[in-house]
């Protein structure tokens, strides 16, 4: 709603079973928010064929002078990547976990409160530290 201002705003998600979701998220920018940056991804990892996610990203700009951009990706395990992980002697289940924790650090990464992070890190990728 005002000029000058940032947001980011980045979603990862893992479907696993016959678990489903959606994501419905907006950017909106008033009228006078002049020299906005405004960036949304969502992106999806399906582990299972049975497995289903809906997803809207969306832009609302009533400004002229802004950068805003937004995108979703819903995507398999790449079957060469487990497959070179499965080549090394690694088990199915344990590669296709390697391939879930890689697909998720990169946004727990993105987290600069480092007791946030290590938390986060413990609760979803089964670790202590990334």
């Amino acid at each position: 709603m005002a000029e000058n201002c940032k947001s980011n705003q980045f979603f990862k998600s893992v479907y696993t079973e016959a678990s489903s979701g959606v994501f419905c998220g907006k950017i909106y920018v008033e009228r006078g928010a002049q020299k906005t940056e405004a960036f949304q991804q969502n992106n999806n990892l399906m582990i299972s064929k049975k497995a289903s996610v809906n997803t809207k990203p969306q832009l609302e700009i009533f400004a002229d002078d802004v950068v805003c951009s937004h995108g979703c990706t819903i995507g398999a395990i790449d079957e060469v990547a487990l497959f070179y992980l499965r080549s090394r002697g690694i088990p199915k289940k344990e590669a296709v976990n390697l391939l879930i924790i890689a697909f998720l650090s990169e946004l727990i990464l993105r987290i600069e409160n480092k007791l946030i992070r290590n938390e986060l890190s413990a609760l979803f990728l089964k670790q202590d530290n990334v």
